[in-house]
């Protein structure tokens, strides 16, 4: 039987923008390889795929081209976009089963009124801190390009914030898979698929924007993440926690110089010391639907 699924570009309100993600649905029968070719056949970076649950609304799979991940937050803004777009939220708020645990996930408005979803990601893990000689040559930067410890954080799945002076300096960035593996080897923590140094700015593109990050990509997934809803809630519990942040409130962009403007709402929920999980939200636009024919 054909599999329905929606084309959702997260952390836009038009085409083209933000991150784009394939939902699809009814998909408890797919197995891990069958998921995977999907999410290369689409060429994004991730794919959820839905199924029951017995203790949420939804089970959501995440899917790269190459592995299943617990979670990631542009394919939970979108799957939820597209819930919402076929009517299948209730009450303005949905709970979904992932790998990292249960994620809720809230339906409101924000300043222009249009359709708001934010989900509430888990309690922050702070790993060490990961030397900026070690870190520096995965993106092909200087140690002195670097200006606050790097160090792995995950609120679901685990990034290296690392900090970069200036927007010039996150031009300059590239990622070196060689020196990507020395640096997975050295910090010996945590999923070595997915710990990517995640490289933000204390300045955005917009003016009333706070942090403006890129997220570089190994083979076989795309060079370049549009816009990483998961890293951006590790990046602001670091940020908050290490007194980079002025408030806990504010806008994290990501995907300008790429074409794909994308923008989060976020909030770092209680005090430097003692943070209790981060809400990140945005905006979803479906983009196209249709079935999938296996």
């Amino acid at each position: 039987m054909p599999l329905e699924f929606d084309w959702v570009d997260a952390f836009s309100a038009r085409p083209f923008g933000g991150n784009g993600c394939a939902v699809i649905y009814d998909a408890a029968e797919l197995d891990d390889e069958t998921c995977m070719a999907v999410v290369r056949e689409t060429s994004l970076v991730e794919c959820t795929f839905l199924c029951p649950s017995e203790r949420a609304d939804v089970r959501v799979r995440y899917f790269l081209a190459n592995t299943e991940i617990p979670f990631a937050g542009h394919p939970t803004l979108a799957t939820v976009a597209s819930m919402a777009d076929r009517g299948r939220v209730a009450g303005g708020r949905v709970v979904l089963e992932t790998g990292a645990g249960l994620i809720p996930v809230e339906l409101g408005a924000d300043d222009d009124g249009g359709p708001l979803i934010t989900m509430t990601q888990a309690r922050p893990v702070f790993g060490p801190a990961v030397p900026a000689e070690i870190v520096a040559p995965v993106v092909a930067l200087k140690p002195e390009d670097i200006v606050h410890p790097p160090r792995i954080v995950s609120t679901g799945l685990p990034f290296c914030v690392t900090v970069l002076k200036d927007h010039e300096t996150l031009r300059r960035a590239r990622l070196d898979a060689e020196a990507l593996e020395d640096f997975r080897a050295a910090s010996g923590v945590g999923d070595a698929r997915v710990m990517e140094p995640f490289l933000v700015t204390l300045q955005g593109v917009s003016d009333d924007a706070a942090t403006f990050s890129r997220l570089l990509l190994p083979p076989p997934l795309p060079p370049e993440d549009p816009f990483t809803g998961s890293a951006t809630g590790a990046m602001a519990a670091y940020l908050w926690a290490e007194g980079l942040l002025e408030r806990p409130v504010f806008v994290a962009e990501q995907g300008h110089w790429m074409g794909r403007p994308g923008r989060a709402q976020v909030e770092v929920m209680g005090p430097s010391d003692a943070i209790e999980g981060v809400r990140v939200g945005g905006r979803g636009y479906v983009l196209m639907r249709g079935q999938l024919h296996l």
